[in-house]
């Protein structure tokens, strides 16, 4: 891997308060499916999305023990995966309306690339890559803007004085 750029964590208390929070949901929905007097059908869904609640804790606990590593080679999580390779980069988009992770960004790609998704972090889905969520604001946008001077770069339009 190359030079490492910049490195976007997931900090405790965010993380800690997504675990929690889908925690208490699935076991709150548990609960009522246990306790409450309703018939069979509306059991089941309560148990199907308490169900949820609590994989999804558990997605989100997995997910956000990788940071995410900004390269000269592209972004990659921790363990070497890869999100997005540099040379399929085409813009980042960090604008208030744009179809992005809370406290992250959008990343487009060239090509698409295969869906993939780590629950508080990023997913990716044809040539969107949403880079944020549990993510530290501050870490995204420096990453984002790192990575527009990269793009710049590349391109030949960033100004040298």
């Amino acid at each position: 891997m190359a030079d490492l750029l910049a490195r976007l964590r997931v900090r405790g208390a965010r993380r800690i308060i997504a675990v929690v929070s889908l925690t208490l949901l699935g076991g709150i929905l548990l609960w009522l499916a246990a306790s409450q007097g309703m018939g069979a059908g509306w059991r089941a869904v309560l148990v199907l999305f308490g169900g949820a609640g609590l994989w999804g804790a558990w997605a989100v606990q997995k997910a956000t023990e990788t940071d995410i590593l900004l390269t000269r080679d592209g972004l990659f999580d921790e363990r070497g995966r890869e999100l997005a390779p540099m040379d399929n980069i085409v813009a980042i988009d960090r604008g208030v309306f744009a179809f992005k992770p809370s406290s992250g960004f959008l990343v487009k790609l060239d090509r698409p690339m295969k869906a993939g998704w780590a629950p508080g972090v990023w997913w990716r889905f044809g040539r969107r890559l949403g880079v944020g969520g549990s993510v530290s604001g501050f870490e995204a946008k420096a990453m984002a803007e790192i990575l527009e001077l990269a793009l710049a770069d590349r391109a030949g339009t960033l100004k040298r004085d």
